[in-house]
C-alpha cells in the first residue's frame, strides 16, 4: 500500500472511532436526593470558562482526554439540585387549608438564564418555579400601617387551562432609605478552595465583593475569612474608612486546596458574634460553589449546624458561582434554614442587580419567618394547587408555632405567590376522585356551604427582625374574577414566568400552554429590560427545542 492510500484509509478508520465514541457518549446519573446535568450539549459553539468549545470536541470523550487544555463541558461534571416533587391539586373540602413559608430567593432563574444561553435546556429539578416568578420585582404598593409589608390579591384567569383560574397574591416589603438603615457588621466568607479557580468563580466574586463594599458607609464594618483545606482570617473586622485596606484583602485573595465549608462557616459566625452591633444589621455572606468536601459536608449535617447558628440573630446571604460542579442543593439548605436568602451570581451584570439595585432587599432584613396561611372555601373552590414552593411547605399547625422556621424578606423585597384553583362546579380530570369513605359520615351537603362572596381567607405571620414572638394580618379573598386583559400588566407577566417555569418541568398540570401564548403574556408588561430580556430567553428555549437540545 503507498503512502496516499495509507492517508486515505487511516482518515476514513478515524472518523470511525470518533462517530463510534459519539454514539457511546455516557449518559448522566440520578439518585433521589439530588440530579445532575444530562450529557446534552448545544449545537452551536458553548462558552466554557470564556473558551468556545465545538460540540465535537465535547462530545468526544476520547479526544478531549487527549486535548487537556480544552475545558470540560459543564454536562459532564456533577451539578447538584435537590430533588422537587410538583404540588398536587388537593380537594378544598378534605384540606382546605394551605401553609408555606415566604421564600424571595432568585437563584433559580439566574442558574437557568446561564444554561439556556449556553446551549441546553435545564434540568427540571433545578427549576424552582418561584424563584423564577420573584426574580422580578413587581413593585406592589408600599406599606401604610404599622406593619412592615403590603397585601394585595387578585382572582383571574388562568392562561393555560380556561376552565381554572389564579389566585395571584403579591407582597411588598417596606423601602427603607440607605440612609435610614442600620449600621452593619458584615463578614465576608469566601470559598478559595481549588473548585473555586476558574474566572466565573474567585475572580467574580472579588468584583462583586468590590461593588458591594461601595454600597457602604463609613458607619459599616467588614470582615474577610476564608476556607479552604482550613478556614483563616484574612481581614479583621474593619471599619469601611479603610476602605482601601478591605479592597487590598480582596485582591489579595488566591485559590487552591480541598473545602472545609462548614469550618468557615463556624469561624465567619464567630467573627459576626465578636463585632455584633445590637440594633445592628449583622450579617455572613458566603461567596462559594457549594461543593464543600472536607469535615461536616451533608446536606443534613450543614442543616443541623446552620439552625443552631441562627439563633444568634446573625442573617445569612448565599451568592453561588460557577458551572460544572456547582452544589445547589447545599446552598438552597443553607439559605432556607440559615433566616437567609439565595442568589446564583453567573456575570458581573446580576452581581450587580443583586448587591447593587436590590443592596438594601438582599442586606437588610424587615421581617423574619414569614408565614402564609390560605383557607379555602368549598363554596367556590373545587381543588387549588400552589404553584412552586414545594421545599417551603408547612403542616397547618406549623403556622401558629413561632418555633417554626420560615423565611425572610428585605427592604423593599417584592414576593408573589399563585395559587391556580378549579372552581365548584367544573368537572376537571386533572384531580383524581376516590371512593367514599366506608367508615366516616358521608360529607356536608354542598347546598350548606357558606356562599358570602369570600373565596378564601388568607393570613401571614411575622416577626420583627430581633423578635421572637409573630404577628398576624388577615385578608378576604373576594370570588370576583377580572380578566387577564384587565388586571395590572405585572399579573399576566407573572402568569408567564410561572407557565415558563412548568414547561421547563415538563409539569403535569400545564393543559394548554405554549411558548406563544408565554410571550404573549409577558409582552403585555416588557418595558423593563429584565422582562424584555425574558421573552429573548423564550425564544432562546424555543430555538433549542426546535434543534433537538
Amino acid at each position: 500500500m503507498n503512502l496516499k492510500n495509507f492517508i486515505a484509509v487511516f482518515s476514513i478508520f478515524s472518523l470511525l472511532i470518533i462517530v463510534g465514541c459519539q454514539k457511546n457518549y455516557p449518559a448522566y446519573s440520578n439518585d433521589q436526593s439530588h440530579e445532575t446535568y444530562p450529557a446534552s450539549s448545544p449545537k452551536v459553539a458553548d462558552i466554557v470558562d470564556g473558551v468556545a468549545i465545538k460540540k465535537e470536541i465535547v462530545q468526544n470523550h476520547h479526544l478531549e482526554e487527549e486535548i487537556e487544555h480544552i475545558p470540560r463541558h459543564p454536562s459532564e461534571d456533577a451539578e447538584e439540585y435537590g430533588k422537587i416533587i410538583e404540588n398536587s391539586f388537593l380537594s378544598a373540602v378534605e384540606n382546605p387549608v394551605s401553609t408555606f413559608g415566604l421564600d424571595v430567593d432568585r437563584a433559580s432563574y439566574s442558574n437557568i438564564r446561564r444554561m439556556l444561553t449556553s446551549g441546553y435546556t435545564p434540568p427540571k429539578n433545578a427549576v424552582r418555579i418561584e424563584e423564577m416568578i420573584n426574580y422580578f420585582n413587581y413593585q406592589y404598593e408600599q406599606p401604610s400601617n404599622e406593619h412592615p409589608i403590603s397585601i394585595e390579591t387578585t382572582l383571574t384567569d388562568c392562561p393555560w387551562n380556561k376552565d381554572n383560574k389564579i389566585v395571584h397574591i403579591g407582597l411588598q416589603g417596606k423601602e427603607i432609605g440607605t440612609e435610614n438603615l442600620p449600621p452593619s457588621n458584615l463578614v465576608f466568607l469566601v470559598d478559595v478552595s481549588g473548585s473555586m479557580n476558574s474566572k466565573n468563580k474567585l475572580p467574580l466574586v472579588k468584583k462583586s465583593l468590590k461593588l458591594l463594599l461601595d454600597q457602604l458607609r463609613p458607619e459599616d464594618r467588614v470582615a474577610l475569612v476564608t476556607y479552604a483545606g482550613q478556614a483563616g482570617v484574612v481581614l479583621a473586622s474593619t471599619s469601611l474608612k479603610e476602605k482601601s485596606k478591605i479592597i487590598k484583602a480582596i485582591n489579595n485573595l488566591d485559590s487552591g486546596g480541598s473545602t472545609a465549608g462548614a469550618e468557615g462557616i463556624l469561624t465567619a459566625y464567630e467573627i459576626a458574634s465578636q463585632n455584633f452591633i445590637p440594633d445592628g444589621n449583622n450579617r455572613v455572606i458566603l461567596a462559594t460553589d457549594g461543593d464543600f468536601n472536607v469535615g461536616v459536608s451533608s446536606a443534613d449535617d450543614l442543616e443541623s449546624l446552620i439552625e443552631d447558628k441562627r439563633k444568634s440573630n446573625i442573617f445569612l446571604s448565599v451568592l453561588g458561582y460557577g458551572i460544572g460542579n456547582y452544589k445547589d442543593y447545599r446552598m438552597q439548605v443553607l439559605a432556607n434554614k440559615g433566616n437567609g436568602n439565595h442568589a446564583y451570581i453567573d456575570d458581573l451584570m446580576e452581581a450587580q442587580k443583586v448587591l447593587v439595585n436590590e443592596f438594601g432587599g438582599t442586606m437588610f432584613t424587615i421581617a423574619k419567618d414569614v408565614k402564609i396561611q390560605i383557607e379555602f372555601n368549598p363554596a367556590y373552590v373545587e381543588a387549588y394547587r400552589l404553584i412552586g414552593y414545594e421545599n417551603r411547605l408547612l403542616n397547618a399547625e406549623d403556622f401558629n408555632d413561632d418555633t417554626k422556621d420560615a423565611g425572610e424578606i428585605g427592604s423593599g423585597h417584592s414576593m408573589t405567590a399563585l395559587y391556580e384553583i378549579i372552581p365548584a362546579g367544573v368537572n376537571s380530570n386533572i384531580v383524581q376522585k376516590t371512593d367514599a369513605l366506608k367508615y366516616q359520615p358521608e360529607k356536608e351537603n354542598k347546598n350548606n356551604y357558606i356562599k358570602n362572596g369570600e373565596l378564601a381567607t388568607i393570613k401571614f405571620r411575622y416577626k420583627e427582625p430581633k423578635g421572637s414572638v409573630s404577628k398576624k394580618i388577615t385578608k378576604l379573598i373576594s370570588d370576583k374574577s377580572i380578566g387577564l386583559d384587565k388586571v395590572d400588566s405585572h399579573i399576566p407577566f407573572s402568569l408567564a414566568v410561572a407557565e415558563f417555569g412548568m414547561l421547563l418541568r415538563s409539569s403535569n398540570y400545564i393543559q394548554d400552554g405554549t411558548v406563544e401564548q408565554i410571550k404573549k403574556l409577558a409582552s403585555m408588561d416588557n418595558k423593563i429590560k429584565e422582562r424584555y430580556d425574558f421573552i429573548k430567553l423564550v425564544d432562546l428555549y424555543k430555538n433549542l427545542e426546535l434543534t433537538g437540545e
